[in-house]
């Protein structure tokens, strides 16, 4: 394991996660439009991930150990600025998820973040947007009566669960804004 490049990985997306709670907590996120500030890390992670993807190939388990994994997938997931970065990641998460060096999940997630920003159905119901009242709903999925089976597979709970949770965060996220 190269922990120097592990470490390096963690440091960019804990970069990010301080930028994001920075930015919800004075109010600014969300937003309607990509926040500069947020931009700004993805675009500036996004550039140091293709470097390390040139250098190393896709920094999976064996190679960052499952931080730094995660941490690069994070990172691949807020590439939205460069869909042929993200492409590219989701491909070589697929080949390190089908020999066990990442989690079939992460392959899941990058998938369909590239359909619904291509705007096409998502085949594991992972991404979510809101419906009119604010609470979450998934994007449209392609043959969404096999996506649970689709979702097992890489290790996800089923869609019904995942949208009991997200709407559960939202109850109590709106119970806290009733708060005084």
């Amino acid at each position: 394991m190269n922990q120097e490049l592990a470490d390096r990985l963690t440091a960019m997306a804990e970069d990010d996660k301080r930028t994001l709670a920075a930015l919800t907590e004075r109010g600014e996120l969300p937003a309607p439009d990509y926040h500069p500030e947020m931009r700004a890390v993805h675009e500036r992670n996004a550039e140091a991930l293709e470097r390390i993807l040139d250098e190393h190939g896709w920094p999976g388990v064996t190679l960052a150990g499952e931080a730094g994994g995660e941490a690069a997938w994070l990172i691949a997931q807020h590439a939205m600025s460069r869909l042929d970065l993200m492409a590219r990641c989701a491909t070589a998460v697929e080949e390190a998820a089908s020999v066990g060096d990442a989690p079939g999940w992460q392959s899941a997630y990058l998938r369909d973040r590239l359909c619904v920003l291509n705007g096409e159905p998502q085949r594991y119901g992972t991404q979510f947007d809101m419906d009119e009242e604010g609470w979450p709903v998934p994007c449209p999925i392609a043959d969404p009566a096999m996506v649970n089976l689709r979702r097992w597979a890489l290790g996800l709970d089923s869609l019904e669960d995942r949208v009991e949770k997200l709407r559960e965060r939202e109850r109590e996220r709106r119970a806290r804004g009733t708060e005084s």
